[in-house]
């Protein structure tokens, strides 16, 4: 890939994120200001009035960059609203860190937020865009696509379906009892095992609790050039990497793909570790928030970001590698699974996991020093999808 990256240029130097999960009471526009004034509050030496441009992302709960301006009233700031399916907060993130470090501003905000809730639907309400009639997986519910990841994955590498499952459990399980110990976090409840896989079926093998959570919620992040972010804060998180990729969406047509591996998050994971000076991610990184919308999800990340050998994710799944204690913790604030996906909140709510892990902040769930966490976001399905991956620490090169 051409990209040069923008390597230890630009840091965040405050963050802020609500609790996800049904937020009646509250609009789009008063979970924006309660994450923005998280966000100040904890960054006193800078106001709404001191950021230069805004970024916002969302999904479906509002046009134009007005819907950040009419709620938190900046007084007359370029505000740019992006989208780009799950990964929107991710963008939002990525957009204000190119646009600092360019030197266009010197304060960029970052900001995510999603009402799901007020639809009045189960899941994720959209409508498909008109096209040529080829892409016949757009027709499938999300948990239905995804779904096909497991038997997919048992075929290729001789897998049993019974270790399988208990696979997938565990990672719901993982989370859950992650999730249980985050106060912001949709579902603070741990679940057994057997309630995992005697749970509901939605499609496929996948039971409600395979299932990330439709949820409220915002989150944002500032970020300043880096030579400047002690002036903010003792304590930045330094971006070293930010990638991402759109793919061909060529899954349903194309007779190679077997549903397997996500070919976007591994060309993304590449790129962002290429930026980042990363060659060893199953070794140098301290943690990971990855997009773990459905179990079969998870798994498959890990080999697609090369936690894990191909073929071989399922049995460090099992072996515990990937809990808190493990080698390498993923999703240790409770992941999509049981923080909660409000679509364009995840991409930061991520970040803000990492944000507190380096600064000793994770309470119950802190991690012992933390030195390199990746972050990695995905939209739309297996086989037609964007990812997005970041690569960030609390040190800068010298």
């Amino acid at each position: 890939m051409g990209s040069n990256g923008i390597r230890d240029r630009v840091a965040i130097v405050g963050m802020g994120c609500t609790r996800f999960g049904e937020h009646w009471d509250s609009s789009a526009a008063d979970l924006l200001v309660d994450a923005t004034e998280e966000l100040f509050a904890a960054t006193p030496v800078v106001n709404k009035d001191d950021v230069d441009a805004y970024w916002l992302g969302t999904l479906a709960s509002g046009q134009s960059g007005m819907t950040l301006s009419t709620a938190l009233c900046p007084d007359y700031k370029p505000v740019t609203r992006v989208e780009n399916y799950c990964a929107t907060g991710s963008e939002a993130l990525r957009n204000a860190c190119y646009a600092v470090a360019s030197g266009a501003y010197d304060r960029a905000l970052a900001v995510g937020v999603e009402k799901l809730k007020d639809s009045g639907f189960s899941g994720l309400v959209r409508s498909d865009p008109p096209g040529d009639g080829t892409a016949a997986e757009l027709s499938l519910t999300a948990p239905a696509a995804f779904s096909f990841l497991d038997p997919a994955y048992c075929a290729r590498y001789g897998v049993h379906e019974n270790d399988m499952r208990e696979a997938m459990t565990h990672i719901a399980w993982k989370n859950h009892a992650n999730g249980a110990l985050n106060p912001k976090a949709q579902f603070r409840s741990g679940v057994t095992k057997e309630q995992v896989e005697q749970a509901q079926v939605v499609a496929g093998r996948l039971g409600v609790l395979d299932c990330s959570g439709v949820s409220d919620g915002a989150a944002a992040a500032l970020v300043v050039p880096a030579e400047e972010a002690h002036l903010y804060t003792d304590r930045p998180l330094f971006i070293k990497g930010l990638s991402l990729v759109a793919g061909a969406a060529g899954g349903a047509s194309d007779p190679a793909y077997d549903f397997t591996t996500f070919p976007e998050v591994v060309h993304s994971a590449r790129d962002a570790f290429a930026q980042a000076r990363v060659t060893d991610p199953a070794t140098e990184l301290s943690l990971a928030e990855v997009h773990d919308c459905f179990t079969p999800t998870e798994l498959v990340l890990m080999e697609d970001l090369g936690f894990a050998e191909r073929g071989r994710a399922w049995k460090d799944v099992l072996n515990g590698a990937f809990e808190l204690t493990g080698r390498l913790p993923v999703n240790p604030d409770g992941g999509l699974k049981s923080f909660g996906h409000p679509v364009g909140a995840s991409g930061l709510r991520m970040l803000y996991e990492c944000w507190l892990q380096f600064r000793g902040e994770a309470g119950q769930r802190q991690l012992d020093d933390p030195r390199l966490a990746v972050t990695h976001n995905l939209g739309g399905r297996p086989g037609n999808c964007v990812s997005f991956v970041a690569v960030v620490g609390p040190d800068r090169a010298g």
